[in-house]
């Protein structure tokens, strides 16, 4: 058996040295990386060769790339890479990596042309200035033999350990039984079409109720067409934690299981959760677990390697054990893992480390996305920029000197935006070229100084700066997907403050490419419909599957009321305080339990449980609060104990709408005081105006849709089991109208319209 490698990716694991050093320096983007390479290859002369494919052999690895380019006339090769800034301060460990990748190229081009001497020119490209700096060295054939040969042998004992576990992985994922029993009713039906949706390499989208074990009926099939669909890593993407903590738990059983695969699964977490010294900066004269990264990296992934649970915990300790930094060791583990469980932003944002590592190595690789409601509203957020303009005003005060003139001119375009728009919110076809102008003058300018001043910026202005370069970036891609708008404030004031949005409406444009670079992507949550909304909005190639799996409870384990006589909305919410504060309160003395009760806004909430508390004081109840800490809302969960009786208060669409577990007598009911729909605002009826334009339902794709799939979550934390009852009340009158029944799940039974009055 063979082990593929690319030459970038063998460099980087034998010829890094050193320490770690993540000081920001702003480098070029991916696309300024390209125009560079095709200016640097446009000077070349008639016959020069671009982006060269070689290949070489040495025993069982194979070594792949493509060099940047070849003179035949000069016989010369050539590595280019451009930068920005002061060439003079590149790393020592930098420019080692760099010759590395050249002389490997070389040895390659040398087998290729039957050369016995080769010149490299380490080619280093100003992007701003676009003058080249060429470093030029000739080199005989015999010596980049050696030099190709000591690297693959360094790297050689990792490619046999890597492909025994491998070989071992595949072979036993596929005699792999079922780690339980059996399937839950509706959980076969799940597995089996993620088997056929990957073994086709198509995306399946299933509506699949809680309850069902989605998670291990999802992951389950996956891990089993390792070998026979050749995957090299199942990526398991979720939006909030818990979802996570459910993914490692079902590959914790699935490892404890008889003759469990040899997986290597790993967690990844954000970099200040995973950081062992916040106060610190990502370099060797900053940060011990920094300085000397690259010379303990190899013991350190080697110890990793032989762990097959690598969650935040067992890295930590690993790191620790070998002083390297935790977030750094689990992007270098991300490159051996088998399962990788992580957040949507790994995959779908513009710099999504899998994606762009799938990418650059050739993996085929497999995508489960957890809970696929979230990433609409996700991807808009990872697509979208935007500016504070009280944030500019307080980093011009403090900024160096050299910098004030570029960020005085940002602020004087922005205060001409305020001059022709009245209103206090207004949204705009395009952005305006002028202030796009001063930002990216003021991005050249802070490059500039970080080049100069390595010790960087204060965090103020280096999280602005951030600001500006999204700002930036989502503006070269601005077209009708996108609103840019404009929100005024304090307009008491003689030159009001305000805040500028590039805002992503829909995400599909950026989604749709990863969902088709996986062999199979798989989309799942117990809300995926009408199909048609997630399909327009999330970009799902036209052959998807959509499936909608059968539900495992019956009617009778649930009663639903839908409470027609009281109106939530908003002009009525006075009035709806004593009929909720009544019907809670008839529900519980009819059955003590856990209830919980969910309500559009923290204000609504405490209205109705300040009335619940001074008219019923006897029951028990807790609320949650804005801004609640994991701590606090784990303290919030534990309430719900299985003995206990009381009503816990929560905003829908927060964190007790979905993702949470409270299976038997630990929650019996939920009242839901709101169809979920988003505040209406200029920003929403912008939304709804853009979505009338291109789909040609604007309410229902703004409002009703999202609203109504944050009700049935919600209602989703009731019946956990098979063996669960409970109760759930839809109040508001809305609830009984035809369009909304038909998007609320099929299994329920709607029972006869109830109204509570106050006492």
């Amino acid at each position: 058996m063979s082990y593929s490698i690319a030459v970038r990716a063998l460099c980087e694991f034998t010829a890094k040295t050193g320490d770690l050093d993540l000081r920001f320096t702003p480098s070029p983007t991916a696309l300024e990386g390209i125009v560079g390479h095709r200016t640097v290859a446009s000077r070349r002369s008639e016959g020069y060769q671009s982006e060269v494919a070689l290949e070489g052999q040495f025993r069982s690895l194979t070594v792949k790339g493509r060099a940047d380019g070849y003179d035949p006339a000069q016989n010369c090769l050539e590595e280019v890479k451009t930068y920005r800034g002061d060439l003079s301060k590149q790393p020592v460990n930098h420019r080692q990596l760099h010759w590395a990748q050249a002389k490997i190229y070389g040895w390659l081009m040398c087998c290729k042309l039957d050369l016995a001497q080769i010149n490299l020119a380490l080619v280093y490209f100003d992007i701003v200035s676009e003058k080249e700096t060429c470093l030029l060295e000739a080199f005989t054939a015999a010596d980049l033999q050696a030099f190709f040969e000591q690297h693959c042998l360094a790297f050689l004992h990792w490619a046999e350990q890597e492909m025994t576990h491998r070989e071992g992985r595949n072979r036993a994922a596929q005699q792999m039984a079922f780690p339980h029993a059996g399937f839950r009713p509706g959980q076969r039906h799940l597995a089996e079409s993620v088997f056929k949706a990957v073994s086709t390499g198509r995306c399946l989208m299933a509506q699949a109720p809680t309850g069902i074990g989605k998670t291990l009926g999802t992951l389950f099939p996956m891990l089993k067409a390792l070998a026979p669909q050749q995957l090299d890593k199942v990526f398991f993407l979720t939006a909030k934690t818990p979802g996570r903590k459910l993914a490692l738990d079902a590959a914790q059983v699935m490892l404890d299981a008889p003759a469990a695969p040899p997986l290597r699964v790993l967690e990844m977490i954000a970099r200040d959760k995973a950081c062992e010294h916040l106060d610190k900066a990502c370099h060797g004269e900053s940060c011990p677990l920094a300085r000397g990264f690259y010379d303990r990296l190899p013991a350190a992934r080697q110890a990793a390697s032989r762990l097959s649970l690598l969650n935040q915990g067992t890295l930590r300790e690993v790191a620790l054990a070998h002083e390297v930094c935790p977030y750094y060791l689990s992007q270098e583990m991300a490159r051996w893992a088998d399962v990788v469980v992580a957040d949507y932003n790994y995959y779908f944002d513009f710099s999504a480390l899998l994606f762009g590592l799938a990418q650059a190595n050739n993996w085929k690789v497999a995508v489960l996305v957890d809970e696929a409601h979230n990433l609409v509203e996700r991807g808009r957020q990872m697509y979208s920029a935007s500016l504070d303009q009280a944030t500019l005003n307080a980093v011009r005060k403090t900024a160096p000197e050299p910098l004030k003139k570029a960020l005085q001119r940002v602020n004087r375009e922005w205060n001409a935006l305020h001059t022709p728009q009245i209103a206090a919110y207004q949204a705009y076809d395009r952005p305006p070229e002028k202030l796009l102008q001063a930002l990216s003058s003021a991005n050249a300018s802070i490059g500039d100084y970080l080049n100069d001043h390595p010790q960087g910026l204060d965090s103020a202005l280096q999280g602005f700066y951030f600001d500006m370069l999204q700002f930036g970036r989502v503006a070269e891609l601005f077209d009708e997907q996108f609103l840019f708008d404009i929100s005024k404030r304090d307009l008491e004031r003689k030159r009001p403050l305000s805040q500028l949005c590039l805002r992503n409406v829909v995400p599909a444009g950026f989604i749709r490419p990863r969902l088709k670079a996986a062999r199979s992507t798989v989309l799942f949550s117990a809300t995926l419909s009408p199909r048609r909304y997630y399909a327009d909005l999330l970009g799902t190639p036209e052959d998807t599957v959509c499936i909608d799996v059968e539900s495992p409870f019956h009617a009778e384990q649930l009663q639903v009321h839908i409470v027609s006589r009281i109106s939530t909305r908003f002009v009525h919410r006075q009035a709806s305080l004593e009929p909720i504060v009544a019907l809670i309160a008839r529900q519980f003395s009819e059955r003590p339990g856990n209830y919980l009760a969910f309500f559009s806004s923290f204000d609504y909430l405490q209205q109705v449980a300040q009335l619940l508390a001074e008219k019923h004081p006897h029951i028990k109840q807790w609320s949650q609060s804005r801004g609640m800490a994991e701590a606090q809302r784990q303290q919030f969960l534990d309430q719900f104990c299985a003995n206990g009786q009381g009503v816990g208060f929560a905003v829908l669409g927060g964190a007790f709408g979905e993702g949470i577990d409270l299976p038997g007598a630990r929650l019996i009911g939920a009242f839901i005081a709101t169809l979920g729909l988003a505040q209406l605002n200029p920003v929403n009826e912008q939304l709804k105006s853009r979505m009338a334009a291109i789909f040609g339902a604007g309410y229902d794709y703004t409002y009703l849709y999202p609203g109504v799939q944050k009700v049935v979550q919600a209602a989703g934390r009731v019946i956990r089991t098979q063996e669960d009852r409970g109760v759930v009340m839809l109040i508001d009158d809305r609830f009984g109208e035809s369009k909304v029944k038909q998007l609320l799940p099929r299994w329920w039974s709607i029972a006869p319209t109830l109204a509570y009055a106050a006492d």
